[in-house]
């Protein structure tokens, strides 16, 4: 097929992480004392969204203005740094000409201190600044065309953190043609305020899920973990169970995201070294303790695959699903294993980290990107 298609977020939840607990209601009594409350709001950074919430009986109006708050959060966090949104802060920056400052919230500019730190622990393979690369993907999809290679070394020219510098509140860049998309780290950021709302309001337990990625803490109200079931990416079935009590899942790929050009299907995560999509993994989950941490990782784990997992901080355990010879390979980190709590099946492969290599001199963001 000359198909010319984009498949976009809203998709993602469909196949890629599932949360597993029992009946979503509006309000789920277990027990004499705790009750579950789960809000779903519509229309969150395109995707699907759910929040829930386990509060005692008596504190149920509490809970349901806590489960009010925290979508308040998530979309701020949406409405500042959007690609999608036109008048975003994210958006007035990329259509900013070189040298013009645009003032930026301080939560903008505190994900894009954690973006600049990522890319230097992940070796660069986690670069916000490859919004040029993207846009080149984009309208390839849209044209049924591959970029050629002269685009492609344009939009990589234009993709380099030297090319933003920050005073103060402002950004300033020295292209016009530069621009970030923190599609794959804003997400993780949204989840981890929005948990915060939820243990401020003294809620026992609670879960947020956008698109997938996800971040719980406590208990069910049936006082189990929250369960997180991690599919199969090519297969209608589960390959791992994880329970979660205090931390948070994020699963990239190409499951339902993908760029299709001539028939092709290519992954729509992009190795911003090369411009080309990633061919890692295809999947790639990862438990940590914030949903950020978890997003920047999949993401880069989707480019470097299972060799990534010597880049990984201490408390990151991951699962990554390679091809082999046209057949699906797993390969987890010690860690995953002792989470999941039972033996590999037939055919994983438990990998050791290997030494560190987060402080490599070659991949250290640039001194032009200063707070």
């Amino acid at each position: 097929m000359g198909g010319r298609r984009y498949i976009g977020a809203a998709l993602l939840l469909a196949v890629a992480v599932l949360v597993a607990v029992g009946q979503w209601q509006l309000a789920t009594e277990h027990g004499d004392d705790d009750l579950l409350l789960v809000r779903d709001p519509a229309g969150v950074m395109g995707t699907q969204c759910r929040l829930a919430v386990v509060v005692a009986r008596t504190d149920a109006a509490r809970g349901a203005a806590a489960l009010r708050d925290a979508e308040l959060v998530v979309r701020r966090v949406e409405a500042l740094m959007s690609n999608y949104l036109a008048d975003s802060e994210i958006s007035r920056l990329c259509d900013a000409a070189a040298g013009v400052p645009v003032r930026l919230a301080p939560e903008t500019l505190r994900v894009l201190h954690a973006a600049r730190d990522a890319f230097a622990s992940t070796g660069g393979t986690f670069d916000v600044t490859c919004r040029p690369q993207l846009a080149l993907w984009r309208r390839a999809s849209e044209l049924g065309e591959l970029p050629d290679e002269r685009d492609r070394a344009a939009s990589r020219e234009a993709s380099h953190w030297d090319l933003f510098e920050v005073n103060d509140d402002r950004v300033v860049k020295r292209a016009g043609s530069a621009g970030v998309d923190l599609g794959g780290i804003a997400k993780g950021y949204a989840i981890d305020r929005a948990v915060h709302v939820l243990r401020e309001a003294g809620a026992r337990g609670g879960m947020v899920d956008i698109g997938g990625d996800l971040a719980c803490f406590g208990y069910q109200a049936n006082g189990r973990p929250w369960q997180v079931e991690v599919r199969d990416p090519s297969q209608a079935g589960v390959v791992a169970r994880i329970p979660v009590v205090d931390g948070a899942v994020a699963t990239s790929g190409d499951y339902a995201r993908y760029f299709e050009i001539q028939g092709a299907r290519f992954n729509h995560i992009l190795d911003p070294r090369s411009g080309q999509p990633a061919c890692g993994a295809r999947a790639a989950t990862v438990v940590a303790p914030t949903a950020m941490t978890a997003d920047i990782w999949a993401t880069a784990l989707s480019v470097l695959g299972a060799a990534g997992f010597a880049r990984l901080p201490e408390d990151v355990e991951a699962l990554v699903i390679e091809t082999r010879r046209n057949a699906l390979h797993y390969v987890c980190t010690p860690g995953f294993t002792a989470i999941v709590g039972h033996e590999l099946p037939d055919g994983w492969e438990c990998r050791t980290r290997g030494p560190g290599m987060a402080n490599e001199s070659s991949h250290a963001p640039p001194r032009a990107f200063v707070e």
